[in-house]
């Protein structure tokens, strides 16, 4: 990529569908890119439920990013955490793997993502995990499917019932979908191989603040989904707030008052916050930030008073042409960072730039169940089957590669024409490795807010350099 004449310098950050697709839309630019990313993979997070209830691999829905990027010789993949934006000059300053290096841009895409959000109780997430990684989505297969063992070992009713029971905190559509695939599992694929206990008499409860399941999807479409949840078997309260997480339960606050829940497997899937590199690059750069921390942008995705820095998709806060904040979802991503890409290449061909930025909402669609979805796509309203084959092939055509594509199919075929789930194999090293590495620190990774002025842990052993 070198030469004589040093060309257009763009640092993408993170490899989510905002920072992948921005990069794939430059391929024929003449830019250098450089794509940096905490992981080495591209996770496709829409379907990281069915890795974490035993439906598919987490290979089929994290691709590595080189392997997708291959053909793209305009591209420089790294691994690392970006921890600070220096705006004077144009760096951005990266821990890596026991290595911390610099990296010059002329132009800079923020596309880090989201985090996941306790509203402040962050100490929630050591006896209830979140769904915003494939570590996260492993502990909770191991966690789910262990529950069962576990139970079947018990011989106080008290005991297996506390192993038997799953509480899913957020009835949006992470939750949803982890409450019915759950279900499922229990009702479904799991009667009949275990000799003392009964899979179908496992509580799979369902919480959320709000007064409504799959809110954001209007009445007509969150009555059916609350319907067809019930007809499962999940029990939902709603109006329910968790005021409490610890190993063997969890505290709720109802209209009824205060109540426990006995239960080992907690899963969090209610909120989502920007994470603090957002902060950061708004102190840098004087930017404003809303309640979730996302950067206030001007209509063109870039940052006030910084042409050069854009910020795409979870980590931006731009009202839609609605006047309503964008939504944090894959769509707005993938346009947002398209649209990044497209106002570059206008301005490196000398073209009028700074167009604003219009999200086509292309609509939204959540499973319940085998054969049962819902989808709100423009004005049309549809549940059941036919919902459920618009999901099949909208993540189908979005799934990133042909291989992927093909044993997801394979997989989706095992679990809902027949009863098998092709992926039940877990560890203990899966449930534990997060409370490990929490507890003694990841030699290869960088603290949330380890950012100018800090140093990263270094793997032992290993020299610091700079490049």
């Amino acid at each position: 990529m070198s030469g004589t004449t040093q060309r257009h310098r763009v640092v993408i950050v993170g490899a989510g569908f905002g920072g992948l697709f921005a990069a794939k839309a430059l391929r024929h630019a003449d830019v250098d890119v450089t794509l940096i990313n905490g992981t080495t993979y591209h996770l496709f997070q829409p379907l990281l439920y069915q890795v974490a209830t035993g439906i598919l691999s987490e290979g089929e829905v994290a691709p590595p990013i080189r392997e997708i990027l291959r053909k793209q010789r305009n591209v420089d993949v790294r691994l690392g955490w970006v921890r600070d934006v220096d705006v004077e000059a144009k760096t951005v300053d990266v821990a890596g793997p026991g290595v911390s290096y610099t990296v010059g841009y002329d132009t800079l895409i923020f596309a880090a993502g989201s985090s996941q959000s306790y509203f402040g109780n962050d100490g929630f997430a050591e006896d209830a995990p979140g769904m915003k990684s494939v570590d996260d989505a492993l502990e909770l297969r191991a966690r789910i499917f262990h529950a069962f063992e576990i139970a079947d070992l018990q011989t106080d009713p008290a005991d297996i019932e506390r192993w038997m029971t799953f509480v899913i905190v957020g009835a949006g559509p992470t939750g949803t979908e982890m409450a019915g695939q759950i279900a499922e599992l229990a009702h479904r694929t799991l009667p009949g191989q275990y000799r003392h206990i009964d899979p179908h008499r496992a509580r799979v409860v369902l919480v959320d603040a709000v007064g409504a399941v799959l809110s954001t999807f209007g009445d007509r479409l969150s009555t059916r989904a609350l319907r067809e949840l019930h007809q499962l078997g999940v029990e939902v309260e709603l109006n329910t707030k968790v005021v409490g997480v610890d190993p063997t339960g969890i505290e709720v606050e109802t209209v009824r008052g205060h109540e426990r829940i006995p239960a080992m497997t907690k899963v969090w899937a209610a909120g989502v916050s920007a994470p603090p590199l957002a902060r950061r690059l708004a102190e840098v750069t004087g930017a404003g930030t809303d309640r979730a921390g996302r950067v206030h942008v001007e209509p063109d995705g870039t940052v006030p008073g910084h042409p050069e820095i854009f910020v795409v998709g979870d980590l931006m806060a731009l009202p839609g042409d609605d006047g309503k904040q964008l939504p944090g979802v894959a769509q707005v991503a993938i346009q947002s960072g398209r649209h990044a890409a497209g106002q570059i290449k206008r301005r490196l061909a000398g073209r009028p730039s700074g167009q604003p930025f219009h999200y086509f909402d292309k609509g939204s669609l959540a499973v319940i169940s085998r054969f049962s979805a819902v989808a709100s796509i423009g004005g049309l309203r549809l549940s059941g089957f036919p919902a459920w084959l618009i999901w099949l092939v909208v993540h189908l055509f979005y799934l990133v590669g042909f291989k992927n594509r093909v044993s997801a199919v394979l997989h989706w075929a095992v679990s809902f024409l027949g009863r098998g789930r092709s992926e039940r194999v877990t560890t203990l090293q899966q449930v534990h490795a997060r409370s490990a590495m929490r507890r003694y620190g990841d030699p290869f990774a960088a603290a949330p807010d380890d950012y100018a002025g800090s140093r990263t842990p270094v793997a032992a052993g290993t020299p610091r350099t700079s490049r």
